[in-house]
């Protein structure tokens, strides 16, 4: 028995992971016999009052090796996160035990600088849709999927329709590059759903779909009506009806910190009829937003002027959005089973309560997943510590952590940090959160995956191709719902926002790469295990991550990592001796580049 403490080991801590309020843990750490220990506490600390909790600990165990054990129930008396450490009374004065870089522990004095560990402790009443766990997303880009050639009606006349599929954006250099389109649309969506089931898909992600003066449509222009280049109400709830029939939901893009100044709602450039808050103060939405000095003076997203900010808080936009017959429950009702909420930590806590209530009166297994770019359990924003996961707001959110992981793995071809990074996500979270995290390479936000592997391994292109598949393998097999960002199955590239979004390569595709994914779709269908089943480590060195997933229903062993033997014979615990292949055929994963 070498270490003191590891949060991540069962006995050290049980349970692991994040629990239940009114659920305790067991807490054990062990000691050498030469400190002479005389007493032992655990110190654990509220987050939010900073209250102090100081339990003893008992001895409990002689390892006979020159080491003992002490040990101790604490039991949180809240929801909401605690940080602990603990202390030690010794022949050579009083100790703290805390956290080193990782999950582990040092000793060290009392004045020195130290890091504690996290408890997450959230509401046992908090559920979330079952139906996501164990699926596929994809996530499309409108503009940028297909086109169905059908005529749109009603397309403001001001907005560039490119001639060509995929043409270069950039080709026209005066052109704004935001007011350029392609002309893909809901019907286009509709006809590929057969393709999109072919690759395992379960749930589409769609970026925003309403009416707005963009081709990203973050600028919304009117939350109640379909953007005319996209088709109308109708085709939105026949692709819904379509899509379910297929086994596909859908959710959509909530972008509700701020909406476009050229909008029904501030209408900056007077192109609707409506009474703007620009226009006037007694327009009806002129509470809404936040004038410094109307009209001209105003807070804006980031300072676009063209981004107006919005007081969520404010009752008369709040009901808009959540009220009875507000935004929310309109597209829930047209067939829409949640939504992805821009920027959550820009949205109040109350507002995402609200938005959490109203959807799941509405559809009790509606899905609500938070943009969310750091650890969402202990994130901070505003000078405050959000409450996403706690069981009155976040289903779950965008899991950018492991994206970085993943793409650190391949840059270094070290292990440690993915093994660090995999293990913290899966003790701050809580279960019911991390089965439907959204695994992500690749979004509209940021670099293709292809793209940044290419650089970082400096390749040749069909290398690269492995360490994709390397990633995406990873991406499958990890805990949450691997998501796809349309045309990464089919080797697109490109650079950040809005390099990102070029138009699906149909007629184009990698045809190797689209296989594998369409294989590893498969295989994860099949691994019922993958849904759900406990994430526990059992291989780590230098090059080698290992892992086992394991439920009820069966489990599964998966390496990966970097070595010119593609067949590789490893111990991976006391009890099994696996033979790891370049495959993923029965209860075994690997890939080795």
């Amino acid at each position: 028995m070498e270490e003191i403490f590891n949060s991540h080991n069962e006995f050290h801590r049980y349970p692991l992971g994040a629990i239940t309020d009114r659920e305790s843990i067991h807490f054990k750490i062990v000691l050498k016999r030469d400190l002479k220990c005389r007493a032992a506490r655990l110190i654990a600390i509220d987050d939010e009052t900073q209250q102090k909790h100081e339990l003893s600990m008992f001895w409990c165990k002689d390892f006979g090796n020159g080491k003992e054990a002490w040990e101790c129930d604490f039991l949180p008396d809240k929801v909401g996160l605690f940080w602990y450490i603990f202390e030690i009374d010794t022949d050579f004065g009083t100790k703290r035990i805390a956290k080193s870089n990782f999950s582990s522990a040092k000793i060290l004095d009392l004045n020195t600088d130290y890091l504690s560990w996290q408890i997450t402790v959230y509401d046992k009443k908090f559920t979330t849709p079952d139906w996501l766990s164990g699926g596929i997303i994809y996530q499309i880009f409108p503009d940028r999927f297909f086109y169905s050639g059908e005529k749109k009606e009603n397309v403001p006349s001001d907005r560039v329709l490119k001639r060509r599929w995929g043409e270069d954006f950039l080709k026209e250099k005066s052109e704004d590059i935001n007011n350029c389109y392609y002309g893909g649309d809901l019907k286009g969506i509709e006809m590929k759903l057969s393709y999109l089931k072919s690759l395992g898909v379960t749930c589409i992600y769609l970026n925003p779909i309403f009416e707005a003066h963009s081709n990203h449509r973050y600028n919304t222009a009117n939350y109640l009506k379909i953007d005319p280049t996209l088709g109308t109400k109708s085709d939105f709830k026949r692709l819904c009806e379509k899509a379910k029939k297929l086994g596909i939901k859908i959710i959509l893009d909530g972008v509700f910190s701020h909406t476009g100044s050229d909008s029904v709602y501030f209408n900056k450039n007077n192109r609707y009829k409506t009474l703007g808050a620009y226009n006037s103060k007694d327009s009806e939405y002129f509470s809404w937003y936040k004038f410094l000095n109307w009209p001209n003076e105003y807070v804006s997203w980031w300072n676009f002027d063209t981004l107006p900010e919005v007081n969520e808080e404010n009752d008369n936009f709040s009901d808009f959005i959540t009220g009875k017959g507000g935004v929310l429950s309109k597209w829930l009702d047209c067939g829409a089973s949640g939504w992805r909420l821009d920027v959550a930590d820009e949205l109040p806590d109350d507002f995402i309560e609200k938005i959490r209530a109203t959807i799941k009166r509405k559809k009790k297994k509606a899905l609500l997943l938070g943009e969310v770019w750091e650890d969402a359990s202990n994130k901070e924003s505003y000078g405050k510590r959000r409450k996403y996961l706690l069981g009155s707001e976040l289903d779950s959110v965008m899991n950018y952590p492991f994206r970085e992981a993943i793409i650190d793995f391949i840059r270094t071809k070290n292990s440690q940090g993915i093994f660090n990074t995999v293990l913290n996500i899966c003790e701050n979270y809580p279960s019911l959160v991390l089965n439907n995290l959204m695994n992500l390479l690749s979004t509209h936000d940021t670099e293709r995956i292809f793209t940044v592997v290419s650089n970082i391994t400096n390749t040749t292109k069909e290398e690269c191709l492995n360490f994709i598949k390397l990633a995406v393998a990873l991406q499958y097999t990890l805990p949450g719902v691997p998501s796809i960002f349309y045309g990464d199955e089919a080797g697109l590239t490109g650079g950040k926002d809005p390099f990102c979004r070029k138009c699906y390569p149909w007629g184009r595709e990698n045809k190797d790469l689209l296989e594998f994914f369409k294989q590893i779709g498969n295989f994860r269908k099949q691994c019922v295990c993958l849904k759900s089943g406990r994430f526990t480590p059992i291989f780590i060195d230098d090059k080698t991550f290992a892992f086992k997933r394991e439920s009820k229903e069966g489990k599964i062993f998966c390496s990966f990592g970097f070595n010119d033997n593609k067949n590789i014979l490893k111990f991976i615990s006391e009890e099994e001796k696996i033979t790891l292949t370049n495959s993923f055929k029965g209860k075994y994963f690997s890939l080795f580049y």
